[in-house]
């Protein structure tokens, strides 16, 4: 926080200006910051090998989808992503195992596969297993990513 003669950097699309667009900016900054000590939270108990995979996925699915609500289900050990913080906007999951990580897309039974990665036996969704950070932005990982969103282009 800056001291009170100090000039603060205008937060991104805060409207410099404007106390509506700054408190905005605010509040998703805070919102931001609290998802990360979430997060935390959660991979604190996984082993430091899982955590780096699920450190490595969470950036790989920033990218692929930058504007994603990311949420933490402590009642499932899970990290979730999608294009709202419904049920039905979830789009990806992220789930540690004892030796993977795995990627769970939401409408996995319907993904093209020609990689043949998927897995599972779920009515809707299915996973793939993450065994290491490099294979955490491989291209079949890619390739299953831009699947499940193409699969729900709008949410």
């Amino acid at each position: 926080m800056p001291h009170a003669r100090e000039r603060r950097e205008p937060l991104p699309g805060d409207g410099e200006g404007d106390p509506e667009a700054r408190a905005s900016a605010e509040a998703r900054a805070a919102a931001a910051a609290a998802v990360e000590a979430d997060v935390e939270r959660l991979l604190a108990d996984h082993s430091p090998e899982l955590q780096a995979i699920e450190r490595a996925l969470r950036v790989t699915l920033r990218r692929a989808v930058p504007d994603a609500v990311e949420q933490v289900d402590f009642g499932n050990k899970l990290i979730a992503f999608g294009r709202s913080a419904r049920m039905r906007g979830l789009l990806f999951a992220i789930i540690a195992h004892r030796t993977w990580v795995n990627l769970q897309l939401a409408d996995g039974t319907v993904l093209p596969d020609p990689d043949g990665v998927i897995e599972g036996t779920g009515k809707r969704i299915r996973h793939v297993k993450i065994r290491s950070v490099e294979e955490a932005s491989s291209s079949p990982v890619l390739a299953v990513i831009q699947a499940q969103l193409a699969a729900r282009p709008d949410g």
